[in-house]
């Protein structure tokens, strides 16, 4: 079994982090910006994900308006690039950088690919010591489960029978994650189901997802687009075959829309095609929500405490 290696550390942070706006307001009197957020998204071919991921960068800003300086760039396929980032960021007098790659989980991209690139461009402009740290994916950050359960809860509630759900259709509810070869994301990934349907919910102490919707141990699934077992199609096929489910909700955890998202919308409904008496509900991605700006700065945040605390 493969050990999880954890992301790269850097520099700690020495001092707190100084008050800034974002990059295209001046500097107040008395005072210049000095820490900067260089957000890291993967990057799509699919414009209405790269601009879901800048609406994301904006409402980051606005979360973290008197705080740091926010600077979103992409790892690849779109412009601005990390190393033009790192450069706005320093340009914008950025004297120290935390480096916040906008991932759902650790995989191959936070553990090297992201810091390699990072520190490429450090060495390149003589700034590695600006390098404050790399903060956390979001995982399962505390508000990322609650916007996970409300695109849960969002489906649950849309079906014909209404928000109390009917009793007698028996549902499944499966979670698609893009799937990686790192054994510790996929693990990540199962346990956010778990945590998810069957943790409880803060307005009921007792209560989860599951016991509220009868969502029984057989009908929670895990399943991958690639790169990881099972596949989606493959989980479909067994679910509806088993004769034990009238619906089926495919939850696919992903950030933005794009051509993930799609195929996966498509590989649900060939499968709805060879089942017509199973009802298949897709939900909304996760979007670029304030519950995400907020826990990336969570992330940020706790990132500083620990450097301080050093």
């Amino acid at each position: 079994m493969e050990r999880c290696i954890p992301t790269k550390e850097a520099t700690p942070i020495s001092r707190p982090i100084s008050e800034t706006s974002d990059l295209d307001q001046q500097p107040a009197s008395g005072g210049h910006p000095s820490h900067g957020i260089l957000l890291i998204g993967h990057g799509t071919r699919d414009q209405r994900g790269i601009d879901e991921f800048f609406e994301l960068g904006d409402r980051l800003a606005n979360h973290l308006a008197g705080q740091s300086i926010v600077q979103p760039c992409l790892l690849e396929f779109q412009s601005p690039t990390i190393d033009e980032g790192w450069r706005r960021l320093l340009d914008a007098g950025a004297e120290r950088i935390t480096v916040s790659p906008l991932l759902l989980f650790a995989a191959g991209h936070a553990k090297s690919d992201i810091p390699d690139a990072v520190e490429a461009v450090a060495r390149r402009t003589q700034t590695l010591d600006r390098i404050a740290g790399y903060s956390r994916p979001i995982s399962r950050q505390p508000h990322m489960i609650d916007l996970v359960r409300e695109r849960l809860i969002e489906s649950i509630e849309s079906v014909s029978d209404g928000e109390a759900g009917n009793a007698s259709i028996a549902t499944a509810v499966v979670m698609v994650g893009r799937g990686s070869l790192d054994p510790c994301a996929s693990s990540d990934m199962r346990l956010l189901t778990e945590v998810t349907v069957r943790g409880r919910l803060k307005q009921s102490h007792r209560s989860s997802i599951a016991d509220l919707h009868a969502i029984d141990a057989d009908g929670l699934r895990t399943t991958f687009y690639a790169m990881a077992q099972p596949r989606l199609p493959d989980t479909l096929d067994q679910i509806a075959a088993s004769g034990r489910f009238g619906r089926v909700i495919v939850q696919p955890h992903l950030l933005f829309s794009g051509r993930l998202y799609d195929a996966i919308e498509r590989q649900t409904k060939e499968v709805a095609t060879k089942f017509s008496e199973i009802e298949f509900v897709i939900s909304r991605y996760l979007g670029p929500d304030a519950k995400v700006a907020a826990a990336i700065a969570e992330r940020i945040d706790s990132l500083q405490s620990e450097n301080v605390g050093e």
